[in-house]
């Protein structure tokens, strides 16, 4: 398929489309849709150009953006008076043998440490209920769920 044929596609489905920038490294342009670029690398330590976020790095700004966008979205459904949030989160992996909360201990855990700030004049049940709440972002769900992959080869 050609170049153009790719941009129409994702232009019109609103694809995310990922081809390689610089075959010799690990940049990668990323299109989204009608008119979002960006791209993703790994460090340069990791053979990479270190000009953008690294997959996991991607993952976990998911999740981070997903929380605060679930969060403000209650609050002002609620008519709270929350008037900032900021979310870090952090990747590591984990041997699942030394997690406790692991179902299998042969494999990996992908752990995500998500540090959620709030500001604003909220009491401490709308904090702890803002907590509640980011659990149920759809990000959240959907790293905790049960997910399914399905790759196929394009026809040429």
């Amino acid at each position: 398929m050609m170049q153009d044929e790719r941009t129409a596609r994702a232009e019109a489905e609103e694809a995310v489309i990922v081809a390689e920038a610089d075959p010799a490294a690990f940049l990668q342009d990323i299109r989204i849709g009608a008119g979002i670029r960006m791209v993703a690398d790994e460090p340069a330590a990791a053979g990479g150009t270190g000009k953008g976020p690294s997959p996991y790095q991607l993952l976990a700004s998911a999740l981070g953006a997903c929380t605060s966008m679930t969060l403000r979205l209650f609050a002002r459904r609620k008519g709270w008076p929350l008037e900032h949030v900021e979310v870090e989160v952090r990747h590591t992996k984990l041997h699942a043998r030394d997690c406790a909360d692991c179902p299998e201990a042969t494999v990996m855990a992908d752990i995500f440490r998500r540090i959620i700030r709030i500001d604003g004049p909220l009491d401490r049940a709308q904090r702890a209920r803002l907590v509640e709440i980011a659990d149920r972002c759809p990000v959240h769900r959907t790293l905790e769920g049960t997910v399914r992959i399905r790759t196929e080869l394009a026809e040429e």
